[in-house]
């Protein structure tokens, strides 16, 4: 078996390029490390600067205080309930638009995809949409949340562009010659050799809803219908409100332990996506690569 040698300039290159590549991984990971080992540290130690690589007098009562909040299952409850109906309807929508846009036989299919295109630049602004908003009666409703932005133009042009490159027209040709018709091949033909693409736009929308708090924010008043996001900044907001009230020797303590609950809080949010992303980590990057080779 031939072995190949590096010359010293191939080994100090691969050297440095190692040495880059690990600066920037522990740039990356080391602040979501500290964040979990500080979620668990004793909030003096974590106020001191003595958490550096280890927990520090290990403690539950940032993440005690945060459970005791009763508002937090109820945050967790909607927006599970606005990820799983909002990705269903926006995985439903994407696909179909996608796979229509990208027929030939498609008359102005190119001028439906400029005006769609056009809206990924341009908007009408915050105060117009809230006007629609209202005339549309999904003020403080459940649809607000998912309804607003039930299309991505991004990832249409995503699921466009893979009809388009991965389906070849030899094989619409040949169900229509077996008596298929627009929606037999649709059903039977396209969505089963579309599941790559439809974990992607799963996984984007999913996300996407997850973390979703700027419609909630703007356009939910009851307190009962909003998510996760917005539960969490009403917990820090009243913690913060409460240590800047308080001008006693409790205050260090309780500024401390609204620090412990930022912590706890960040673990929290992203504990769902964290678990899940080791098994979707592929979906991801194929999701980035699709239509970037044959596009």
């Amino acid at each position: 078996m031939h072995t190949v040698h590096q010359s010293r300039g191939d080994k100090l290159f691969d050297a440095a390029g190692f040495l880059i590549l690990l600066v920037a991984l522990v740039t990356v990971a080391y602040p979501l490390y500290f964040i979990v080992i500080a979620s668990f540290s004793n909030p003096s130690a974590v106020s001191l600067g003595e958490v550096i690589l280890l927990p520090k007098g290990i403690t539950l009562e940032g993440y005690s205080r945060i459970v005791a909040q009763s508002d937090l299952w109820i945050g967790y409850r909607n927006t599970i309930a606005y990820t799983i109906i909002g990705t269903f309807l926006n995985v439903a929508l994407t696909v179909t638009g996608a796979y229509a846009l990208s027929r030939k036989d498609l008359v102005g299919r190119n001028v439906f995809m400029g005006f769609i295109a056009f809206t990924m630049f341009f908007s009408g602004g915050l105060i117009p949409t809230y006007l629609l908003i209202k005339g549309l009666g999904l003020y403080n409703t459940f649809w607000v949340m998912v309804i607003p932005g039930a299309i991505s133009v991004w990832n249409l042009i995503i699921a466009r562009t893979y009809f388009q490159t991965s389906l070849p027209e030899e094989l619409w040709e040949a169900a229509v010659m077996d008596g298929c018709s627009n929606f037999q091949y649709f059903f039977k033909v396209v969505l089963p050799l579309s599941q790559a693409i439809i974990a992607v736009l799963v996984l984007f929308y999913a996300v996407g809803h997850w973390n979703e708090f700027f419609n909630g924010l703007i356009y939910l008043k009851d307190r009962s219908r909003y998510p996760l996001q917005l539960i969490l900044r009403d917990i820090l907001i009243q913690t913060q409100i409460s240590q800047d009230q308080v001008q006693n020797e409790n205050a260090n303590k309780l500024a401390e332990a609204a620090n412990l609950m930022k912590y706890g809080i960040i673990i929290v949010s992203s504990l769902p996506v964290l678990i899940l992303y080791p098994f979707i980590q592929k979906y991801f990057v194929k999701g980035v690569m699709v239509g970037a080779i044959k596009g």
